[in-house]
């Protein structure tokens, strides 16, 4: 299957030069015209490669790259930037982008980076999740703090764990076996029913007990957290 990029460059020319360029190489390839529509892509579906322009209408580049390493979008960035000073490319760097590329710049340069992060960067590399929000539900693992709605939420330290591993591993079936593993480190004294327990609760403090949206169980293998 070809890697998926979605292009957020509001150029264009630039925007018709680049997908001819990338899908002449075998990318799958989407665009959006401004950050908004880009963040709103890039949080929806899933992409191999992010190439994101800096100089956006509505949301900048780096306001994007913020927001979606926030919601925990692990997708690799390429900023692209018309901008050369050092403290521009350091600030990107930090948002959480993966390289950048200063414009004007030649296609075969572009591949090339486009090339090397598709191969260093494995498709289902997760960033540490900080904080991660869905639907009304927001949490910031660092403060351990957690709120629905404008309502605070008290989880206990355990609950936290687990919901940081599911969400850490969103969109893959986990089994108890690792969760007790990862979260509970094997103690002798806890049994899969413990997992079993602790994902009710967390159910009935963030997602719906009877029919669950996000924390789903997958029959005879685990849990799967989805968004």
């Amino acid at each position: 299957m070809s890697s998926r990029i979605l292009l957020v460059e509001d150029e264009p020319g630039l925007v018709l030069t680049l997908t001819d360029l990338l899908r002449a190489e075998g990318y799958a390839v989407d665009t959006a015209m401004d950050g908004e529509a880009g963040l709103t892509k890039a949080a929806a579906r899933k992409f191999d490669l992010v190439i994101l322009d800096v100089m956006l209408p509505k949301k900048t580049g780096f306001n994007v790259c913020r927001k979606l390493r926030q919601r925990g979008v692990d997708t690799a960035i390429l900023m692209l930037t018309a901008k050369t000073q050092v403290l521009d490319r350091v600030a990107g760097l930090k948002l959480g982008a993966d390289d950048y590329l200063a414009k004007p710049f030649d296609p075969a340069e572009l591949l090339a980076r486009v090339e090397a992060l598709l191969r260093r960067i494995p498709k289902q590399r997760l960033i540490p999740v900080r904080t991660f929000q869905f639907a009304d539900v927001k949490v910031d693992f660092e403060r351990a703090k957690v709120s629905k709605g404008e309502q605070p939420v008290s989880l206990a330290a355990k609950e936290l764990q687990l919901l940081r591993y599911l969400i850490h591993h969103r969109d893959r079936v986990v089994p108890r076996e690792e969760i007790l593993e990862k979260v509970w480190e094997y103690d002798s004294e806890v049994s899969s029913r413990t997992v079993d327990v602790h994902v009710v609760w967390l159910r009935q403090k963030l997602d719906n007990p009877q029919n669950p949206r996000y924390i789903q169980t997958v029959r005879g293998k685990g849990y799967r957290f989805t968004t």
